[in-house]
């Protein structure tokens, strides 16, 4: 089946976001949270019976309805909730019949062979799609950097994760996770929050608010009548604000974090949804210091939480020593976090402390930094739109050999 033939879709489900467009296209075509909104059915409550998918889904309060994740360490776990998602991208979004195009999907490293054969019987029995792809979501970073060989250091929203890969392969025993990732960072907002006495209101609670003096306490209205949320949806709405206040306060120490030092740093101003407002000084360097050093960190007893730079350098001690060379020439830095002002310039510091006479590169494309973002579906644009790349499994195969040729055709 030639490029011009079908059109193909790239699909990129991690923990934190859905992106979805069109091969060779250089952004997706829809971006939305991962994160559904699920009636529990009325009868017994055990199960959902709809699901909500909307970009904007904290800022609508229904009954009954709780926020969940159909991903689990960032496989597939709750599968009616992921056919939700590609039910909506395929309805809502792309507005087109999944049979007139290929999927390229991408998947984690660690995925399981039992979740990827089920995935492949899901894409050609039920969306009856032509030709479906799997495809590691540190291999498609290398083909949106251009280098084949290259360790991933992907930090998201469950994991940090460093992963090497070889001529395009993934080198299974060289890779290193770390809880210590996006979701780490907005618990880390809340107990700041709390040691600071701030409100977290959401939007959905507020009728008005007026403008307020900077520290002053807030002069909000509830709104009336709100139907009864479950906790899991109030908290899903309270960490879209943590979100935003992630965005737009939190900064990487240059060096390891000391107070004194940080005090010297410029302020960052940051107005809550309820009209309170504030400066936020050394504690916007402290909250994610966790990230790089592990040991000011309450409350952590896992061996696996390491900090970034503990990740990439044990991550190439596993490999063969012939290519940490190779792999500490192209350290592709991608995911949300590594967005956070400061995060590159510490880590390529430490890094560069700690492989002294070794030769040391980080891309990062400081030109277009939601790139890194976005590195993976970027990836995956590019290898499907390729008329060179012969991989896709199709429909004849699926039927003549059943699920196992994803082992085979998606190494």
């Amino acid at each position: 089946m030639s490029g011009e033939e079908v059109a193909s879709l790239v699909f990129d489900i991690g923990s934190f976001s859905v992106r979805v467009g069109y091969a060779r296209e250089d952004h997706p075509e829809v971006d939305f949270p991962t994160s559904v909104g699920a009636v529990l059915d009325a009868e017994d409550g055990s199960a959902p019976s709809k699901y909500y998918i909307d970009p904007n889904i904290h800022d609508i309060p229904l009954q009954n309805m709780e926020a969940v994740t159909p991903l689990k360490d960032a496989m597939i776990d709750d599968w009616d909730g992921f056919q939700a998602i590609l039910d909506h991208t395929y309805q809502k979004c792309i507005k087109s019949k999944p049979s007139l195009h290929r999927v390229l999907m991408s998947e984690p490293p660690w995925n399981t062979r039992e979740k990827r054969e089920r995935l492949t019987e899901l894409m050609f029995e039920h969306y009856n799609v032509p030709s479906f792809f799997l495809c590691k979501s540190a291999v498609l970073s290398t083909y949106a950097n251009g280098r084949p060989t290259a360790l991933i250091l992907d930090s998201g929203a469950t994991y940090t994760t460093a992963t090497p890969v070889l001529d395009g392969r993934v080198i299974q025993q060289g890779i290193v996770r770390s809880p210590l990732a996006g979701d780490f960072i907005t618990l880390q907002c809340r107990e700041l929050l709390r040691e600071m006495n701030v409100d977290l209101i959401p939007p959905y609670m507020i009728a008005s608010k007026e403008a307020v003096p900077d520290g002053a306490p807030a002069n909000w209205q509830k709104k009336e009548a709100l139907p009864h949320v479950t906790q899991s949806w109030h908290d899903h709405a309270c960490n879209s604000v943590i979100e935003d206040f992630k965005k737009s306060v939190l900064q990487v120490s240059s060096t390891t974090y000391h107070e004194n030092v940080a005090a010297k740093e410029p302020t960052a101003h940051y107005e809550f949804p309820n009209g309170y407002n504030r400066k936020f000084g050394a504690e916007r360097l402290r909250v994610v210091e966790g990230l790089f050093n592990t040991s000011g960190v309450k409350g952590i007893t896992d061996d696996t939480a390491l900090g970034v730079s503990q990740i990439v350098l044990k991550s190439v001690d596993m490999c063969d020593s012939n290519i940490s060379a190779k792999l500490y020439g192209n350290i592709v830095v991608a995911g949300g976090n590594s967005l956070l002002p400061g995060f590159t310039d510490r880590l390529t510091r430490e890094l560069s402390n700690k492989t002294k006479n070794i030769k040391l590169k980080l891309i990062t494309n400081q030109l277009a930094t939601e790139r890194r973002r976005l590195s993976s579906w970027i990836g995956g644009s590019t290898v499907a739109s390729l008329g060179t790349f012969q991989s896709w499994i199709s429909k004849k195969e699926y039927e003549e050999e059943g699920t196992q040729c994803v082992e085979r055709k998606c190494p």
